[in-house]
């Protein structure tokens, strides 16, 4: 699944997410969605969320 949809996030599902300091080497970051940041039904570079450790970062891949 994308992690570009908002449709495809739920709170408390596990995902990876790439933070803003890591978008030039592309490490992720994973953990559960505490809440959704992006108000809009998608965005091209992934869905921004806040995991429940505190790290904001944007849905690359949602961790079945």
């Amino acid at each position: 699944m994308s992690g570009t949809r908002r449709e495809n996030i739920k709170i408390g599902q596990k995902v990876r997410v790439v933070q803003k300091q890591d978008q030039r080497s592309g490490k992720l970051t994973e953990g559960a969605v505490s809440r959704i940041l992006t108000n809009s039904a998608s965005h091209p570079h992934g869905i921004k969320v806040k995991l429940e450790n505190g790290t904001v970062g944007r849905v690359k891949e949602i961790v079945d």
